[in-house]
């Protein structure tokens, strides 16, 4: 038995949506034998770009009841069925989110048709949900709201069933969609962080640091470490126990923090993806007028550096970026080569 579930949300941070709108159809492989469709109240605003897409506004929603009401009643209809959607990755993650909100750990096998799709009907011009359906003469009405894209979404599941003769491939992406699910004490540590720009700190079970990375999302980074299937990506979803982070409310500082942090404590999962060797320092002087100036410089271990980079690539990208941050002067920070002015200074910007 199957559940074609399609959700509207509120749009805006990762794993902080709210659900405005969901639709599940319960199809047991030739007809719907049960539906839930219902806007719900997400008690947080509405973007307004998707107040646009969708036509659902804050207003609508006043007096739809909120996801806590109508919990019990998606949990009856899934009960022992595998939910099938469309990017089934992400309205799987919305509708765990808000039942872990309640304290509850809902789980079920999943089916994504955008991949079904490119296994049972490859050379498609696009995958997407409105663009695939009219490619394959499948009617969809009120596009980007849930009714319509759920029963869209059965009637091309409906197709790939037919196509899946023997049901191999199906049973197949079923697995496939169980392995990509977060570990419970990777979703456990994601909880805990915010949704702000700074560095964080990965360490193993034992209390060492194995990894130091920025981000101006570090909860969205965080979750792609924990979701990836590269080399680094599986080292850490193996090692790690618990993740620290320093918010600093700016990228650039959040760039010259981690670099000085992976100087210092060399964690092992840095140094297997970039040099140890910090050949490029940042050091400031002052000139013969006076002035305060920044220069980029081989690191000389006699001198004391205002921080360090791997590359010259990585440094002078650095320093253009403290230079327009705090609107610094070009020429003085070895920018721009001039005996006038800098660029800036023509434009009156310094």
């Amino acid at each position: 038995m199957y559940c074609i579930l399609d959700i509207e949300t509120t749009g805006g941070q990762f794993n902080n949506e709210g659900i405005t709108e969901i639709a599940i159809y319960k199809y047991d492989g030739h007809e719907i034998v049960d539906q839930f469709i219902s806007l719900v109240n997400p008690e947080i605003p509405i973007q307004p770009f998707v107040v646009k897409l969708t036509g659902i506004n804050n207003a609508m929603l006043v007096n739809a009841p909120k996801f806590f009401e109508v919990a019990k009643r998606i949990i009856e209809i899934t009960s022992n069925c595998i939910i099938v959607a469309h990017n089934a990755s992400f309205d799987y993650r919305i509708l765990r989110t808000e039942f872990r909100r309640l304290g509850y750990n809902f789980q079920s096998h999943t089916i994504c048709t955008v991949e079904l799709s490119k296994k049972l009907l490859p050379g498609q011009l696009s995958y997407s949900l409105g663009k695939l359906v009219r490619a394959l003469g499948i009617p969809i009405a009120d596009r980007h709201r849930a009714s319509g894209d759920a029963i869209a979404t059965t009637k091309l599941f409906q197709l790939l069933l037919e196509k899946d003769v023997e049901k191999v491939i199906v049973k197949e992406f079923i697995k496939l969609e169980i392995e990509k699910g977060i570990a419970p004490k990777l979703i456990s540590i994601l909880e805990n962080l915010p949704n702000k720009t700074g560095v964080y700190y990965i360490f193993s079970e034992k209390g060492t640091l194995i990894y130091i990375g920025k981000s101006n999302n570090i909860k969205k980074r965080l979750n792609q470490h924990f979701t990836g299937t590269s080399s680094k990506c599986k080292k850490i979803q193996a090692n790690v126990y618990d993740v620290t982070y320093e918010e600093t409310g700016s990228e650039l500082i959040a760039l010259l923090k981690e670099s000085e942090e992976i100087k210092i404590h060399k964690p092992i999962l840095n140094r297997a993806q970039r040099k140890t060797r910090f050949d490029v320092s940042l050091y400031s002087y002052k000139n013969a007028e006076g002035y305060i100036t920044l220069k980029l410089q081989k690191t000389d271990g006699r001198k004391r550096e205002i921080t360090s980079f791997t590359s010259p690539q990585e440094a002078k990208n650095a320093l253009f970026g403290i230079t327009a941050h705090y609107h610094l002067c070009q020429k003085l920070t070895g920018l721009y080569e001039t005996k006038n002015g800098c660029f800036q200074h023509k434009i009156k910007e310094c």
